[in-house]
């Protein structure tokens, strides 16, 4: 699969990741990306940059050679009510906005309340991109998320990084599997996710491409080669 967007990495900012912008976009550049997402963590989870970074994404050019960089985030759902650690006026800064839960800051609960706030934060109509919903952070129930990924036109994240046997994301595989099969079932569509917290991982998807092959995941519906699907599913513009 010809990688052409790449939306979910992280740059030196985030705090635990190691490469400038300018040696993303280079990678980028190198590996054919034409749109690359920079999207740091929200303030909620440890170690991370000051609300003022998200105020000053104006300041990056939004074409660097063939690469288009779309500086967005990834923002931390915090509760079952789907809150999340920004707020519009930061989402307005933002080429486009990814939410996920992460154990340093996600408050928990049932299975039936996880999937509560994850949908919650589906139904904010400034989040683009649910981020590794597959990795195990919180028990959730997949089939309701799927709807409403449908109903929301928000994108799945098949996330790569999540399933690297380092992490001990034990559930990561069997969960994304059925994440994928739902969505098959469904006609819902996916975005891989490399997760890169490094240039040398930017469109890195090793441990999710093996994962469409045995599901037998429709090529139609995987939206990284797909700019143009990509833009009118979500309804953004760049």
């Amino acid at each position: 699969m010809t990688t052409l967007l790449d939306l979910h990495t992280h740059s030196i900012m985030s705090g635990h990741a190691y490469s400038t912008v300018q040696e993303m976009v280079a990678a980028a550049q190198q590996k054919g990306v034409r749109y690359l997402g920079i999207t740091e963590h929200g303030p909620a989870l440890p170690g991370l940059c000051h609300p003022i970074y998200f105020r000053n994404l104006h300041v990056v050019p939004r074409r660097i050679g063939d690469v288009n960089v779309m500086m967005g985030a990834e923002l931390n759902i915090l509760n079952h009510h789907g809150d999340l650690d920004l707020d519009e006026f930061y989402y307005r800064q933002m080429s486009h906005r990814i939410a996920g839960m992460h154990l340093l800051c996600w408050e928990g609960g049932t299975r039936a309340q996880n999937t509560e706030g994850m949908i919650s934060a589906i139904e904010n109509p400034w989040v683009n991109i649910i981020s590794h919903p597959g990795d195990g952070t919180a028990e959730l129930f997949f089939e309701p998320i799927v709807l409403a990924a449908k109903a929301h036109n928000v994108l799945l994240e098949i996330n790569s990084s999540s399933m690297k046997p380092c992490r001990g994301k034990t559930v990561a595989v069997g969960n994304n599997m059925e994440i994928l099969r739902l969505c098959r079932q469904h006609d819902v569509p996916v975005i891989l996710g490399s997760d890169a917290h490094i240039s040398y991982d930017i469109a890195n998807y090793e441990h999710a491409l093996p994962l469409l092959a045995e599901t037998q995941f429709p090529e139609a519906l995987v939206i990284n080669d797909k700019p143009e699907l990509f833009f009118d599913y979500t309804g953004l513009e760049f």
